[in-house]
């Protein structure tokens, strides 16, 4: 039976992070302070510098609750069978420094067959070693084969791209998993890079300063509106991370929604799943 818990507001993601040596002190440091200001939940991935963000935040949690903490992690496609599955989780498992995560998810979809990615996930389940299970990058389609495999439809969350400028899950993934329990997790709220591939426009700016913001916390505000995802921007320092923080006081209106959707139009027809 699938756990009815709500994914929702912001968690903190790590993609890039734990890669460069230099970087080590300022990105724990930045880790720590969103944990000590009330963000609990933290992603990552075996892919993510081959296990150097898991290592790095693994070094980050040391000495807080873990049952308190929310990870998430994320296997390759070609480990998506039973035997591959628990490999990466095991060595998954010694990076984080725990002995189980909360939420394990097929970072894309690959070509092992889903009965068999989801015979291994219910084992490690029952054995203790993930709380729930996922995926990543699924559209509808993918979804809807998810849910006609048995044991599919206990899916816990799908994770896609989600930001002002990437509005095509809108459409239609984002409804499906609301009316089927999904939760849906939004990555890369400011796109990919640095951060400054989404156009800085004149109304983007115009509601930034409406609000005594920057036009990226706008850009996560505008992701949060709806209270019912689960946004991972990754923070590349304190301040970063103190901006990410205070974009959960935004609360946008109607005419900051009107402006903004002048510039970041609504989708309005199917759109191909765009991946990071």
């Amino acid at each position: 039976m699938k756990d009815s818990l709500q994914l929702t507001g912001l968690g903190m993601g790590s993609w890039g992070i734990g890669e460069d040596p230099k970087k080590k002190k300022a990105e724990i440091a930045t880790l720590r302070y969103g944990l000590d200001h009330g963000i609990k939940i933290i992603d990552t991935a075996e892919m993510y510098g081959e296990g150097a963000s898991e290592s790095l935040i693994g070094e980050a949690i040391r000495g807080y609750d873990r049952s308190q903490l929310f990870l998430i992690t994320k296997f390759y496609p070609y480990h998506a069978t039973p035997e591959l599955e628990r490999r990466s989780l095991d060595a998954s498992l010694k990076r984080l420094g725990t002995d189980y995560v909360d939420l394990y998810l097929l970072h894309w979809r690959g070509h092992k067959r889903l009965s068999e990615t989801i015979k291994g996930l219910k084992e490690l389940q029952e054995d203790g070693l993930i709380r729930h299970w996922g995926v990543s990058n699924f559209d509808v389609a993918d979804m809807e084969e998810l849910f006609s495999v048995p044991g599919g439809s206990e899916c816990f969350a799908n994770e896609d791209l989600y930001n002002i400028a990437k509005r095509g899950v809108e459409y239609d993934i984002l409804p499906w998993q609301q009316e089927h329990g999904v939760n849906f997790i939004g990555y890369s709220p400011f796109n990919s890079g640095n951060g400054d591939t989404i156009r800085i426009t004149n109304n983007l700016k115009i509601v930034a300063r409406r609000h005594h913001a920057t036009p990226h916390q706008i850009m996560l505000a505008w992701t949060l509106r709806s209270k019912q995802v689960l946004m991972i921007p990754k923070a590349s320092s304190i301040k970063h991370m103190k901006d990410n923080l205070a974009a959960l006081d935004i609360s946008l209106n109607d005419e900051d929604l009107a402006l903004l959707n002048a510039d970041f139009p609504q989708v309005t027809t199917k759109q191909p799943l765009e991946m990071i």
